[in-house]
């Protein structure tokens, strides 16, 4: 369906209506967007322009419940209070200095986080992919420089249908063709074994294996959770082999599972942990990697770096937000609020109307529909209509995160929301009534 059709369509879904922005529609800053942007997004049609909690608004003035709460970044919700006050009071004090110079936050946010992650030490950075390619730095140092891996020997194993980021290194190691393709070449020392399969993974390590990189649960993949007991057969792996486990918790960590980090479910302590999204509350971004000194203690002054890594604005930020985690309130209502969520998601699976299947952890869920009913795009523009927020992954599949602060009735308009976009697409492709999930 092209934009159009979709924005003429969504004039059927009345929420309160807040007023709109004079002289501003949908169309006219698609179209600017289209004139003067690099197309790297297939954005839904929708131009938000205010929110607050877990509800957003266009330039028309209607309402939507946003359900992927910016990939996780938005864990706390949109203009948290708590966290604005804390932006404010530092915007007006000091924004930046750089790393040439001490500042009066980064210190404080880096004891906090370690203590959080129950490590030593933080490599403060900006976006998820730098404390990607920063662990992938540490590790390969401590390989030469502790475990006497051979100059340029060192490998790092990585799982099939990962995402790490899109920087040249990490898509080097993606087998997602539309993130691998065509940007070689390509950085080598990876090699890719089975997500879900610790014997796969030990096949591949040798004496020159520095690293195994894994998301704890699988987010652009579709919310894909491993077994039980794969997270704890990989640390276990890694301590037999002198080899390092590094947690990608960048989507998955810092409350979405119910837990402050997702490794928690399993009750296993990687030796670096990447972290970013919701760590920098949805105002400014904030990464970071933490582990042990060990590992971290490799890099010297001048091995890496970042401008605005662990600039005082973020820091200030980031430390609010690890405060808000160490209270565990967060983490709490996620854990009460994902059980609903699992109520309804085994409901809606129930009733035989297109889902032939979902994954669900803590507020985190990916829901595919049967391929012949409709995509997982389809399905999010049909969604849009009805005032809910999402984003498709892989196939027919949708990803469903929102905010850690919704509520019983939010998640009540979410799956009502849900039932009438599955009918649409029912009602669009009449020859799918009565037919088997497939």
């Amino acid at each position: 369906m092209d934009h159009k059709s979709l924005v003429h369509g969504m004039h059927a879904f009345h929420a309160e209506d807040q007023g709109s922005s004079p002289g501003v529609t949908t169309d006219d800053v698609i179209n600017e967007d289209r004139q003067w942007l690099a197309q790297t997004y297939h954005p839904l049609p929708v131009v938000i322009r205010s929110a607050h909690g877990a509800w957003v608004e266009d330039v028309e003035g209607r309402r939507y419940l946003d359900c992927l709460a910016g990939y996780s970044a938005l864990n706390f919700g949109h203009g948290n209070e708590r966290l604005l006050a804390v932006a404010r009071e530092q915007l007006e004090r000091l924004t930046m200095t750089s790393r040439a110079f001490y500042n009066d936050k980064l210190a404080d946010f880096a004891r906090e986080l370690a203590h959080l992650a129950r490590t030593d030490l933080v490599v403060p950075m900006n976006t998820g992919a730098e404390a990607v390619e920063t662990a992938i730095k540490a590790a390969r140092a401590w390989g030469y420089r502790v475990k006497g891996v051979s100059a340029g020997k060192a490998n790092i194993i990585v799982m099939d249908s990962n995402f790490h980021g899109r920087t040249t290194t990490i898509i080097s190691f993606s087998d997602d063709p539309d993130a691998h393709d065509d940007f070689g070449p390509y950085t080598p020392g990876f090699r890719r074994a089975v997500f879900g399969d610790a014997n796969s993974v030990a096949a591949l390590v040798d004496e020159n294996t520095v690293a195994v990189l894994v998301e704890p649960i699988q987010g652009e993949a579709g919310v894909i959770i491993p077994p039980d007991g794969f997270l704890r057969r990989l640390r276990e792996l890694c301590t037999a082999n002198n080899v390092l486990l590094i947690a990608d918790e960048i989507q998955s960590g810092l409350g979405r599972t119910g837990t402050t980090f997702a490794c928690d479910l399993w009750g296993v302590q990687p030796d670096l942990r990447t972290l970013g999204k919701a760590l920098g509350g949805g105002i400014v971004p904030v990464s970071a990697v933490v582990g042990t000194a060990d590992v971290l203690g490799v890099l010297k002054p001048g091995q890496h770096g970042s401008t605005f890594g662990g600039n005082p604005l973020a820091a200030a930020i980031g430390l609010e937000v690890v405060r808000m985690l160490a209270e565990e309130s967060h983490q709490e209502h996620a854990r009460a609020m994902g059980v609903l969520m699992r109520e309804n998601l085994e409901k809606l699976e129930a009733k035989n109307m297109g889902v032939s299947g979902f994954s669900h952890i803590g507020l985190w869920a990916g829901i595919t529909i049967a391929p012949r009913l409709g995509t997982g795009r389809q399905l999010c523009e049909k969604l849009l209509l009805h005032g809910v927020l999402a984003k498709d992954t892989h196939g027919s599949t949708v990803r469903l995160s929102p905010p850690l602060t919704i509520d019983e009735a939010d998640l009540a308009f979410l799956f009502e929301g849900l039932e009438a976009a599955i009918d649409d697409l029912a009602v669009e492709n009449p020859a799918w009534r009565g037919k088997s999930h497939s």
